[in-house]
């Protein structure tokens, strides 16, 4: 991720939709199971660990078989209620326990509170899915200096380099996630482990870095398996054929190239809404900007333009629309009005995102609207909706505010979309269906009109109309310095 370029803001499900979700996670379920089930015989070890002689009564207790497998998810499940206070160690050294005080945040706590004892469950299950495996693990026993101390050169592991690994994998994931177009399809596991090791301008990969995107995979595959239960992500494993796969080609020493024909054997993985405000919670906590939407339904139409103005445009519409349900129509459309003013280079843009707003009010805004038709920022954007409105009596624009409008509205999408492919076609539109065009254009008394006549430009196929463009550009920048 761009640490410059803000984050699109997230669309959050409610949070007692989110409460609930968390509640109904396996790993959850089975920690509040174990809590409820732990009684004066309950004994534990020294790090406050199920006995082993528990543990199958501990796996059927949470609907499990008493065997090795589940003996380890009942040995989670209960570090897990350790953990986030579901359950307390009242004798270390006798090794018992007593049902936790947060036990009773699971039926009477506030949605925050139970999402507050999720988050402690996901910060511990993020530390475990950077460990190494367990034969790793023994080898981490055997490096073991005098005094306890671990040689972790010895055995090639960086805890912090791991874990930070994992959150930029996760930080990219939710980048994917909230941005346009991106929808809830999952993701396939080569291009989240290639979006951390490819360089961006590297073309063909090299062999050495797709054998490093194919070990990254694995290792995310081990990871995601972890992270699930807790319902931070929804995970589709890599296929167990394939794996036997890459793992023969990795021993005859050949970089095998990815078969796209199925990408889903590769593994799949999205983010759950539970897990999108997981991961927001962590960011916000590292100190990164991660806005959601709804941040600024309580602030003024000063904020909620400029606010906005960097805003995807479904997310856009999503807090625009938040925010005007909170208010009377009338009001509110006087107050976007009078935030839509100004010459500043966020301007346009700011009047784009206020004609969005004012596309959902309705007729009752109407005498805001004729209240600014004489303004020579906003007369025209007045004029455009009360035709949309079907208001009668609407005044001619003299010439001057036409043009004015198609300058203030090009500068906005510029800022707002960069060279883009629509705003390409409404430059070859306005240039076909006014033969006089850049001859006017170039006087318009604008801010953005000699930046606005460069971008035409650039924009425009047709080298004698772009030739056009450029000269009335020049004009216009004359014009300003003099």
């Amino acid at each position: 991720m761009s640490d410059s370029s803000p984050l699109p803001p997230a669309r959050l499900h409610p949070e007692a939709e989110l409460a609930r979700d968390a509640l109904a996670t396996p790993l959850i379920s089975r920690a509040v199971r174990l809590a409820r089930w732990a009684g004066p015989g309950t004994r534990v070890g020294a790090g406050g660990e199920l006995v082993d002689e528990q543990l199958p009564a501990a796996a059927v207790e949470i609907g499990l078989g008493a065997d090795a497998d589940g003996a380890a998810y009942a040995s989670e499940a209960w570090r897990i209620a350790v953990d986030t206070g579901l359950v307390e160690i009242v004798d270390e050294e006798e090794g018992t326990v007593t049902a936790g005080e947060d036990l009773g945040v699971v039926t009477s706590g506030g949605p925050q509170d139970v999402l507050g004892l999720w988050l402690t469950a996901l910060d511990a299950v993020l530390a475990d899915a950077s460990v190494p495996d367990i034969e790793d693990m023994a080898e981490l026993v055997s490096a073991m200096e005098e005094g306890g101390e671990v040689d972790f050169s010895q055995l090639d592991w960086d805890p912090e380099g791991e874990a930070e690994f994992l959150e930029g994998v996760l930080g990219n994931l939710y980048l994917l996630t909230v941005s346009e177009g991106a929808g809830d399809d999952p993701v396939p596991l080569p291009a989240l482990a290639a979006s951390m090791i490819v360089p961006d301008d590297m073309g063909e990969p090299t062999d050495d870095v797709l054998e490093q995107v194919s070990d990254a995979m694995m290792k995310l595959d081990d990871q995601f398996r972890l992270l699930a239960p807790v319902g931070l992500v929804e995970y589709q494993p890599v296929d167990e054929a394939l794996m036997a796969e890459l793992d023969e080609a990795a021993e005859a020493g050949t970089a095998d190239a990815f078969d796209d024909s199925d990408v889903t054997r590769y593994g799949m993985v999205r983010l759950t809404p539970l897990g999108l405000y997981g991961i927001r919670a962590r960011m916000i906590e590292a100190g990164v900007d991660a806005p959601a939407v709804g941040d600024l339904t309580d602030k003024g139409a000063d904020t909620l333009l400029d606010g906005t103005s960097s805003f995807p445009q479904a997310a856009a519409q999503a807090e625009i629309e938040q925010w005007l349900a909170r208010r009377e129509p009338l009001v509110s459309a006087r107050e976007l009005l009078t935030a839509a003013r100004g010459a500043d280079a966020g301007a346009p843009l700011r009047r784009l995102r206020c004609q969005q707003a004012l596309s959902l009010v309705g007729r009752e805004a109407e005498p805001a609207l004729r209240e600014v038709l004489d303004d020579a920022e906003l007369g025209g954007l007045a004029r455009v909706w009360l035709a949309e409105h079907g208001a009668s009596d609407i005044p001619a624009p003299p010439e001057s505010l036409i043009f004015w409008l198609t300058v203030d509205t090009i500068a906005a999408q510029l800022d707002l979309e960069g060279n883009s492919e629509e705003l390409q076609g409404l430059v070859e539109g306005l240039a076909a269906q006014h033969s006089g065009f850049f001859a006017a254009a170039w006087k318009v008394d604008h801010p953005a009109t000699a930046d606005v006549l460069e971008a035409m430009g650039r924009l425009h196929p047709d080298k004698k109309v772009a030739k056009e463009a450029r000269k009335a550009a020049f004009k216009a920048r004359s014009a300003q310095a003099g």
